[in-house]
């Protein structure tokens, strides 16, 4: 036996309730270039010991640290907190500044509220 079956499916109502349907549900996403940013310093700061680097520099009493105050409290050799410092100042997070022999490194304030923005983007009112 053959059968010849002939199906029509209207898609036009579809089409349309997908055009009317909704609000769109997303509001200040962030735009390539500024991910790619974002993704850089979540990377620089998803190593537990540059974290903390962040948030040492960042609770210091002047509001700055220099490199060889950090490495008796996190345990590590002076090359060490150097290169976990060079990361967090390629994404932008901490900059030095050099007094005589030392370098004494300061939050961007601006780079952590980028992040806390990105996580935190604003929300559409419900229609």
């Amino acid at each position: 036996m053959i059968f010849d079956t002939l199906i029509i499916v209207d898609i036009s109502t579809n089409v349309n309730m997908r055009m009317e349907c909704c609000e769109p549900l997303f509001g200040g996403i962030l735009e390539e270039e500024e991910a790619a940013r974002t993704a850089a310093m979540f990377a620089a700061l998803a190593d537990p010991v540059r974290l903390r680097i962040v948030s040492m520099v960042a609770a210091a009493p002047d509001g700055t640290a220099c490199g060889c105050e950090l490495e008796d409290p996190l345990g590590l050799a002076q090359p060490t907190v150097s290169h976990h410092l060079r990361i967090l100042r390629e994404a932008g997070l901490v900059v030095g500044e050099r007094r005589g022999r030392w370098v004494h490194y300061r939050v961007v304030p601006e780079r952590l509220d980028e992040i806390r923005n990105a996580l935190s983007p604003p929300v559409l009112d419900p229609v």
